[in-house]
């Protein structure tokens, strides 16, 4: 007997790309539509939570596995925003030079009888000291364009990246640890 469909709630390709790592294809594609904008006060963890649970909620299917996901970069206490222009991809990439940051990437699965599980994957990530012209050509890649941060880790911000301490698939976009376990507990069939 085969378990029910999986839906992504998101039109991320790289999320997609990255259930196909582990063997995952999934029947539908619905980008669940909410307001992104974090909660007066609200903190990186409990957002990059709620935002996987919204999306879930706003994608379910009552005869599907829902997985949803959302990936915050935080610098402290503070949420950075995803780099839709330059000037805001400069001043994150600016602020994550020489420094360490957090990469928060939640997943919530909604199964077919309604009930909702949710993962956690925090990476620790450092960026060498930037200099403006690696900035500068970072920034002229285009690689930041909608990117939680400013950055892409699969992309030549790598070379940027002195260390990291986690989920390289979690700063990705999909922790793939935490997703393959979340099916699993949830009675997803894996096989």
């Amino acid at each position: 007997m085969h378990s029910p469909a999986l839906i992504l709630a998101s039109a991320s390709p790289r999320r997609r790309e990255l259930l196909a790592r582990i063997g995952i294809e999934p029947q539908a594609i619905i980008a669940a539509d909410i307001d992104e904008t974090p909660a007066k006060g609200e903190l990186p963890r409990a957002y990059a939570i709620r935002m996987a649970r919204e999306k879930a909620v706003a994608a379910a299917s009552p005869d599907a596995f829902v997985l949803a996901g959302d990936t915050v970069v935080a610098c402290g206490q503070r949420i950075l925003p995803k780099a839709e222009d330059e000037p805001t991809a400069r001043n994150c990439l600016a602020l994550l030079s020489g420094r360490r940051h957090r990469v928060l990437s939640a997943i919530a699965l909604r199964a077919p009888d309604g009930s909702l599980r949710e993962r956690l994957s925090e990476t620790i990530v450092r960026f060498k000291q930037l200099s403006p012209a690696e900035i500068d050509r970072y920034i002229a890649g285009g690689e930041w364009s909608g990117k939680a941060g400013g950055y892409a880790i699969q992309g030549s911000a790598e070379g940027l990246i002195t260390w990291i301490s986690g989920s390289h698939s979690g700063v990705m976009g999909l922790p793939l640890f935490e997703t393959r376990s979340l099916l699993a507990a949830a009675g997803f069939d894996l096989a």
